[in-house]
């Protein structure tokens, strides 16, 4: 089970619109996947139309309690069809975004992605644990909220790989160094096995002076870990979101190009479960 959060440290650049392109890429090609909305805006499962969540429980509780049986009432399956399920976000997951975690409440959502995987913890099984969970997924998508609290480094600390997302503006270079810092330093603390997958640039206009500089600025500075293709400003993003359906599904010019970026991106995601681990250098500094 490959897992892979998608990061960014400046807010508005389609983190997000990634998390679903992902999913909706791993879909299409018959990945069973899992989207865990770990954002407390909860607009993955808003997108991925799961209905009425006021029977379930939601991410939030995973946080409290990591049981198979608070696990199995917090996944969902999406509106989009079969092979994919929704892990529930919620308003209340913000509770759980505290600015310096101990390192149990840091553990907490990567012990129950563990679950999933067929993992436990010896000795500490609880009443309810013997409810079967959902699963299993060959891949976990992580939406990460824009912030580097314990949400986020609670993603960082479960996940293999991490897509750091960005727009070609002019914060975006700092954007992306704090990411990949918040990467490399849950690295150094407790997750080797997490790597940066890739910067992937998003919203991205052509013929447009102040976004080709930007893109090319970032090639520069952080070399091949900015990924090859760019996800270009397509209206039937917003279009596809707002229906509730999957980008793979809008049959338009735009959708179409912006689906091929998420193609290669799933590809990229796939191809990384196989590769044996290895050092990864920092990008230099301004």
């Amino acid at each position: 089970m490959q897992v892979v959060a998608t990061l960014s440290l400046k807010g508005g650049v389609g983190k997000t619109t990634v998390a679903l392109g992902l999913a909706g890429a791993a879909q299409q090609h018959g990945v069973r996947t899992l989207l865990v909305d770990l954002d407390p805006q909860a607009n993955a499962t808003i997108a991925l139309d799961v209905g009425d969540t006021t029977a379930t429980a939601t991410v939030a509780d995973v946080l409290d309690d990591p049981r198979r049986s608070v696990l199995r009432r917090a996944i969902v399956p999406s509106g989009w069809g079969e092979g994919l399920d929704v892990l529930v976000g919620a308003e209340q997951t913000e509770r759980h975004n505290h600015p310096d975690p101990a390192a149990k409440q840091l553990g907490r959502l990567g012990r129950a992605l563990g679950r999933l995987a067929g993992g436990a913890d010896p000795g500490r099984e609880e009443p309810g644990d013997d409810v079967d969970t959902p699963g299993p997924y060959r891949l976990v998508v992580i939406d990460c909220p824009p912030s580097l609290g314990q949400l986020t480094r609670s993603a960082l600390a479960a996940a293999h790989r991490a897509v750091l997302v960005t727009d070609p503006t002019m914060f975006a270079v700092s954007g992306v160094q704090r990411a990949f810092d918040a990467v490399q330093a849950e690295r150094q603390r407790g997750n080797p096995d997490l790597q940066p997958l890739g910067v992937l640039i998003n919203r991205v206009r052509p013929r447009n002076a102040e976004h080709e500089f930007r893109v090319a600025e970032l090639r520069e500075l952080f070399g091949p870990l900015v990924f090859s293709g760019v996800l270009p400003d397509r209206s039937a993003v917003q279009q596809a979101q707002g229906a509730c359906v999957p980008i793979q599904s809008w049959d338009t010019p735009g959708a179409r190009e912006v689906s091929a970026v998420f193609t290669t991106l799933l590809g990229r995601v796939l191809r990384s479960e196989r590769r044996p681990r290895a050092a990864t250098a920092p990008p230099p500094t301004r």
